[in-house]
């Protein structure tokens, strides 16, 4: 059967480096015993490792010509062709928790995290690799430049480690920028302590403003009046990168006091 066309308009750059392939396939070992689900397997390079751990294994890929080579290389692959991001993971293992990992396509790879954080309890562990850039700010702790939203939220529940770099000519086609291998551990995080619905709208709020202060870029999730005892807060001089996942949780009650008090 002939090769798969890579597809830009979704995100395609295929892995064509089988070491690499075999060592982001490793990543899972992190999180033993458990089934492994494969986004965008593509032509399978790091589906044929994944495929050699005896683990039950499903992938889900969304190219109709992927899928097709798909059935005919490994005719006992469980592939859903479907989109990840509108897929019910509860459904895909019965209820039970399963290893994310795959090559992410980089145009939809901060969706991805966002599905995976909704679906936190079943996904102990994630692996793959994404754009550089992405990887950095996932794994960046507070006070650096790309300290961020999805190093806030993610951090909240993941122990994140960025292992390794990956070049440009190891894929077909190159893309512009470098890629990276991370690794999400879920942490010892039960409960947040405060309303996690709240707790992202704060997060996304402020940095969305990240060059203003807490003070005012704060300012949309507080009341009209009755605030300036709160923002006097040494606290809301700070810029949101300076700020901890803690100091965020704490920020967050402290504003849900105050819309109670109300």
């Amino acid at each position: 059967m002939r090769l798969v066309r890579p597809k830009k308009f979704l995100g395609q750059h295929f892995l064509t480096d089988l070491h690499i392939a075999q060592t982001i396939a490793d990543t899972v070992d992190a999180c033993p015993d458990i089934p492994v689900l494969e986004v965008g397997p593509g032509m399978g390079v790091l589906t044929q490792f994944l495929l050699k751990k005896d683990r039950r294994l499903k992938v889900v890929e969304l190219d109709r010509e992927s899928v097709a080579y798909l059935h005919t290389t490994f005719p006992a692959l469980d592939v859903h062709e479907e989109d990840f991001l509108r897929m019910d993971l509860a459904a895909l293992f019965g209820g039970a928790p399963f290893v994310l990992t795959g090559n992410y396509p980089y145009n939809i790879s901060s969706q991805i995290f966002f599905k995976m954080l909704d679906n936190k309890e079943l996904i102990p562990c994630c692996t793959g690799m994404i754009q550089k850039e992405v990887a950095e700010r996932i794994a960046a702790r507070p006070g650096s430049k790309t300290y961020g939203i999805l190093s806030v939220l993610i951090q909240a529940w993941y122990d994140v480690e960025y292992l390794f770099t990956v070049h440009e000519h190891v894929f077909n086609p190159p893309p512009k920028v470098k890629s990276a291998v991370i690794r999400m551990t879920r942490n010892s995080t039960s409960q947040l302590g405060c309303d996690e619905r709240l707790f992202r709208q704060v997060v996304k709020t402020t940095f969305n403003q990240r060059r203003k202060t807490l003070r005012n870029s704060i300012k949309p999730l507080l009341p009209a009046e009755g605030n300036a005892g709160l923002t006097a807060d040494p606290l809301f001089g700070r810029r949101p990168e300076q700020l901890s996942v803690a100091e965020f949780v704490d920020l967050t009650n402290r504003l849900s006091a105050l819309k109670t008090d109300r």
